[in-house]
């Protein structure tokens, strides 16, 4: 352009080529933009609810194995002292305690837990006790000078003697040397006990699955039961043991029980069992419903449940919005949800314990 020449501008715009170009790159990257954005919207929505799942089964892992872990445990002083399991079943595998299940059920969803808490009141009876009597009992020399060695209106106890006799009961009253009973058996009257027979606080654990509601709940044998946890849609106890038969509770000379004679002579019936290599056997259901019988009334309990030395605990876990549920087998209860990427299959957790004191005297 030569000097004093007028400027020309040009009036052109884009090309439509360039138009198209120029909308395919917005439209490209407005779309990741929003599918970053759609990724991080869904993943805001589910990990809230994954991490309630996980502290969901944790927080029923942690009580579960609390109480399966003492199961058993015993007095530590006088005629009764050792594991429980010496004496009558400590692990049901049903609902015990008031209003029980049957004697003769067995249930992959509910189990019972008994032992006595450390410490505790631990005596033995002075005078017989049956129904409608008071309890008497005798002072040892952890029970100082009070004369009901500790217990106290709403105590939960376990009287129990070497035959495979036991009975819970919780205190009603309190008098000076003697303290009243109602029994944890409803439909019959407790076994009759001779002076002697023990008498130990006891703690009773009841955890079972409630499908309508689905909740794992617990029941303490006697008034509460209160849900664990919420949206629990499984619960599987399977049960390990010694494939040996038990040789305890063994009467004295003269007297009979569920495993001898009075010849002392063992005629329990019962047989060893196959452990597939192992030192434990798997101990089916159906193992603990055909006798022979231990125990009394409502107390029965099948002599192979003396076995058990390890529990296997599965837990099966929903998502509580139902829009988080998909459709298929993944989900135990069906929900609304029809994006994968929207939707939380059930939380499965497997875990197993050993009590304690189960496995002594093997």
């Amino acid at each position: 352009m030569s000097p004093g020449q007028p400027r020309t501008v040009s009036e052109s715009g884009f090309s439509m080529i360039e138009m198209l170009v120029s909308l395919l790159i917005t439209l490209t990257i407005s779309g990741a933009l929003l599918g970053l954005l759609f990724a991080n919207t869904t993943t805001s929505r589910t990990t809230p609810e994954v991490v309630d799942l996980q502290q969901r089964a944790r927080a029923a892992q942690e009580i579960l194995t609390r109480d399966l872990y003492l199961a058993g445990a015993g007095i530590d002083l006088g005629p009764g002292a050792g594991p429980l399991h010496q004496f009558f079943a400590p692990i049901l595998p049903r609902r015990g305690g008031l209003q029980p299940d049957p004697y003769n059920s067995a249930r992959t969803d509910a189990i019972t837990l008994i032992y006595v808490p450390s410490p505790s009141s631990q005596a033995t009876l002075l005078t017989p006790l049956s129904s409608g009597a008071d309890l008497r009992v005798q002072l040892w020399p952890n029970c100082r000078t009070d004369p009901l060695c500790g217990l106290a209106a709403g105590s939960s106890i376990v009287v129990f003697d070497r035959l495979e006799h036991a009975d819970m009961f919780t205190v009603t009253d309190v008098f000076t040397d003697s303290a009243r009973l109602r029994s944890w058996q409803a439909a019959h009257a407790p076994f009759s006990y001779s002076a002697g027979a023990v008498v130990a606080e006891v703690e009773s654990h009841t955890f079972y699955l409630d499908s309508q509601a689905r909740q794992l709940r617990h029941f303490d044998g006697y008034l509460t039961d209160i849900p664990v946890v919420d949206d629990v849609v499984g619960v599987d106890f399977e049960y390990v043991g010694d494939p040996d038969p038990p040789r305890l509770p063994r009467p004295s000379a003269g007297v009979a029980n569920c495993l001898y004679d009075a010849s002392g002579a063992y005629w329990g019936g019962l047989t060893t069992i196959g452990t597939d290599g192992g030192s434990l056997a798997v101990l089916p259901l159906a193992l603990f419903r055909d006798g022979p019988w231990c125990g009394d009334g409502e107390n029965r309990f099948d002599a192979d449940l003396l076995r058990i030395r390890k529990v296997k605990v599965t837990l099966r876990m929903q998502v509580g919005n139902d829009m988080m549920r998909g459709q298929s087998g993944d989900y135990a209860n069906a929900g609304r949800s029809r994006s994968a990427a929207r939707s939380l299959p059930d939380y499965s957790l497997t875990f197993e314990v050993a009590p304690r004191n189960m496995g002594w005297r093997r």
